[in-house]
């Protein structure tokens, strides 16, 4: 998630961070930018702990190999994944997990598209996004916000959800 939020904070945030579950939901979606469709990235733990968010202008072999890659740098490697049918996915997986389950059954993958509607709702009032990285910072923004609300961060987590993110959001701010 590293380059959207401030390098500071996501220093002291990604310290904070549980590690990733042995279990990977992946898939993407779209976003308009600019009058354009371009693909959203995600790939989500079994615990709801969104892991990595890649837009990528093209969904291609190059694109689901760069997400892997970036998203396999958070932490263990998952002993499943499950994504969608979408053909670049078992290439991807076997080149990178060559161990891993991969599952593409029918509604395996319903926990990363439902999570992909917070997110789509959180775009829908914004008028629209009009560049490529304004896009990357607000999509990894908000799956920064969405986990820290989660309490995914140790961070806060002794405090009642609805106080928490302005208390990891002050200490994150001492620590800039």
């Amino acid at each position: 998630m590293g380059a959207a939020v401030h390098p500071a904070t996501d220093r002291r945030s990604t310290t904070c961070r549980h590690a990733p579950g042995d279990r990977l939901f992946v898939d993407e979606t779209y976003v308009k930018i600019a009058g354009r469709w371009v693909y959203l990235y995600r790939a989500i733990d079994q615990f709801g702990q969104v892991i990595d968010v890649l837009v990528a202008e093209k969904r291609d072999l190059a694109a689901t190999r760069r997400f892997f890659i970036q998203a396999l740098d958070h932490g263990t490697r998952p002993t499943e994944v499950s994504t969608d049918r979408a053909s670049t996915y078992p290439r991807v997986l076997d080149e990178l997990l060559p161990s891993a389950c991969h599952v593409t059954e029918q509604y395996a993958n319903n926990a990363v598209e439902t999570d992909h509607g917070r997110l789509k709702s959180r775009l829908r009032p914004m008028r629209g996004l009009k560049r490529l990285r304004s896009a990357r910072v607000i999509c990894t923004g908000h799956a920064f916000v969405q986990n820290l609300r989660r309490g995914h961060y140790v961070l806060a987590v002794d405090l009642d959800p609805t106080h928490r993110l302005p208390a990891v959001l002050t200490e994150l701010a001492l620590a800039i």
